[in-house]
């Protein structure tokens, strides 16, 4: 077998791994082997392979004899493989406010959204003083909503906030007022700094 077939293959198989353990839920080795017809040492390759990617876990099960059976499950993680028409549906609502309310009912669910954020990081970050205790537990809040948010220390003294992933990216294309939205947020929070957003 070449190694671009062999490469297929796998995919296919992890695939089919995966597709199962969403509709049956946790499975052993054994029991996903017996469904797609090849040995239980082949998945659990497979599924060494996938936990690496953080695409499944396990617990282990205790038997009455012989060593405990994991039983593997999806992360949380796994969700991402998966259609997900979370955007869709979003940019769907953006346009569908627009057509209903025209842009000041938009403008209007912005201020709201932003009053909520807000609200939500102020509860957060009220109690730390210092502008480095405050970005890293923004950054600590931000990744938890998706945006892979770190903060470094530039050469100067400066403070980089990066967000190394925009989760609402396909939003904000058709509604360019939730970027301008989030640096107001930003701003609340953290004071009259200078922002730049690149």
């Amino acid at each position: 077998m070449t190694p671009t077939r062999r490469k297929k293959n796998d995919t296919h198989t992890r695939r089919a791994i995966m597709d199962l353990l969403k509709r049956e839920g946790t499975q052993s080795a054994q029991q996903l082997a017996a469904e797609l017809g090849v040995s239980a040492m082949a998945v659990r390759q497979h599924l060494y392979a996938l936990e690496g990617q953080k695409m499944v876990t396990f617990t282990e099960v205790p038997r009455p004899r012989g060593r405990p059976e994991k039983q593997w499950q999806l992360t949380s993680g796994a969700a991402s493989f998966f259609p997900d028409g979370h955007a869709d549906l979003t940019v769907d609502l953006i346009g569908a406010i627009g057509e209903a309310f025209g842009s000041s009912g938009l403008k209007q669910l912005l201020i709201v959204r932003a009053r909520q954020q807000l609200e939500h990081y102020q509860g957060h970050l009220s109690r730390y003083k210092s502008l480095r205790r405050r970005l890293d537990r923004l950054a600590e809040l931000r990744t938890r909503e998706g945006y892979m948010a770190e903060v470094f220390t530039e050469p100067d003294g400066t403070l980089l906030f990066v967000e190394n992933h925009c989760p609402i990216c396909t939003a904000a294309t058709s509604c360019t007022g939730l970027c301008g939205s989030e640096l107001d947020v930003f701003r609340g929070v953290l004071g009259d700094f200078t922002f730049h957003r690149i």
